[in-house]
């Protein structure tokens, strides 16, 4: 499957300041699979390495103190000569500062050796920071890449025409079966795998129900059994707080006289790590966005809407009929889409109950607020009002129709919406 990721590991090759890369991101998003297939693809050879439990390579990094002793000894390791320039060494889940710090030995001076850590441990990067690593995030498979997966590239074209242009999209129908398609699958690449094999939904159901045993293997890094649980019960409950008319998370109900304090710790790791989004409400528009958040209320989102999917118990039938059940996963999915984009997830409410699901401050200080069209609420005016309020001038509704403008606001369809990494 081709990832867009693979553009920028281009990127990073031919960088004449080149510093071994870190690439991290959620289990079961594809990173192994695309930083191997990019060795294989565009170098002699791949010296690939599991750090986990791995006490040679370690020792290796702990006592070799030039380059040159490190090369050898992986050399010997891996059972091949690591050339400069034409060997990509790959060291997979890493975990240990030890092996990291070995690592950025080859980030403090030029050097032709090209290193990619992966790690899937988001909690320390902090311990892993330096200006030694470069650093890249990765993510499930956006709607795009999912085109691609399927074997529908002249799809993206039209759509990506359509949204510079603001025109209709011919095949609009098409897409919105494609993306209906997509909100089921969700973006883990073994899923979507699945689905161009033309596995049964049983058999794609199993897949995702590993994977969401994988999530939840993660929550044992927490140091506390209690909070493990607790993690555990929120991960449970997430596809419950969201089907809520109201989605602010609720901590009564997890258990009667929950709190705030009980579920903080469990809360943070999953959103640490990935595993789920918090988006906070403001009620006020000041930069930064970071200051107007109250800390206290916030949605929850999950960070794959496949997996949603399949905790939610839906079928295909009834996901079609059920207006309510859509836009639900339409909000999730656009929730992953912003955080791919490196931006937090804030929502508004006013004291009157208008809400804007997403507001997003971009890198050059510009407020975009993005609504997503509910067909149950017909007289919906809260976009309008929050740009009136707020004196922005540029919004963005998300739809089940086509392509459009209407008084500085953008109508984009949902299965666009991976379009929106190029305007924010």
């Amino acid at each position: 499957m081709e990832r867009k990721i693979f553009q920028d590991l281009q990127k990073w090759k031919k960088d004449a300041n080149r510093k071994p890369l870190l690439i991290y991101g959620n289990k079961q998003v594809g990173k192994t699979y695309a930083v191997t297939d990019f060795g294989e693809k565009e170098y002699k050879t791949v010296a690939y390495m599991n750090s986990e439990n791995n006490v040679m390579l370690e020792g290796i990094m702990q006592k070799e103190r030039t380059l040159d002793r490190i090369i050898a000894r992986l050399s010997l390791m891996v059972g091949d000569t690591i050339l400069k320039n034409d060997t990509l060494i790959v060291i997979d889940n890493v975990t240990n500062e030890e092996i990291v710090k070995g690592v950025k030995k080859f980030g403090k001076e030029p050097n032709d050796y090209h290193i990619i850590m992966i790690t899937s441990n988001r909690e320390k990067l902090s311990q892993f920071k330096g200006e030694e690593l470069q650093y890249r995030a990765m993510y499930a498979m956006d709607f795009e890449e999912y085109l691609k997966a399927v074997g529908n590239v002249e799809l993206i074209d039209f759509i990506k025409s359509s949204y510079r242009n603001n025109k209709p999209m011919p095949f609009h129908s098409i897409a919105c079966d494609y993306y209906e398609n997509f909100l089921m699958t969700g973006g883990l690449p073994e899923v979507v795998q699945a689905q161009i094999n033309q596995e049964s939904d049983l058999k794609i159901k199993m897949i995702q129900e590993k994977i969401l045993d994988c999530y939840r293997r993660e929550l044992l890094h927490i140091d506390s059994f209690i909070d493990i649980q607790r993690a555990d019960d929120v991960l449970n409950i997430l596809p419950y707080q969201l089907m809520k008319p109201n989605r602010k998370f609720q901590y009564g109900l997890m258990r009667t006289g929950g709190r705030s304090k009980d579920y903080e710790k469990a809360i943070d790791f999953l959103n640490a790590n990935g595993i789920a989004y918090k988006c906070y409400k403001i009620s006020e528009v000041n930069p930064p966005l970071s200051k107007c958040k109250d800390p206290e209320s916030f949605k929850l989102y999950l960070n794959d809407t496949g997996i949603l999917f399949m905790m939610m118990h839906l079928s295909k039938s009834k996901l079609l009929t059920d207006d309510n059940l859509k836009y639900i996963l339409y909000e999730n999915n656009i929730a992953t889409m912003i955080v791919s984009c490196g931006y937090n997830l804030y929502y508004y409410q006013s004291e009157g109950k208008a809400e804007v699901p997403f507001v997003i401050q971009t890198r050059a200080g510009k407020m975009i607020p993005i609504e997503i069209v509910n067909k149950n609420i017909s007289k919906a005016k809260s976009l309008s009002l929050f740009m009136s309020k707020f004196q922005i001038t540029e919004g963005i509704r998300i739809t089940d129709e086509n392509f459009s403008v209407k008084k500085g606001v953008k109508y984009i369809p949902i299965y666009a919406s991976f379009c929106l990494k190029e305007g924010i």
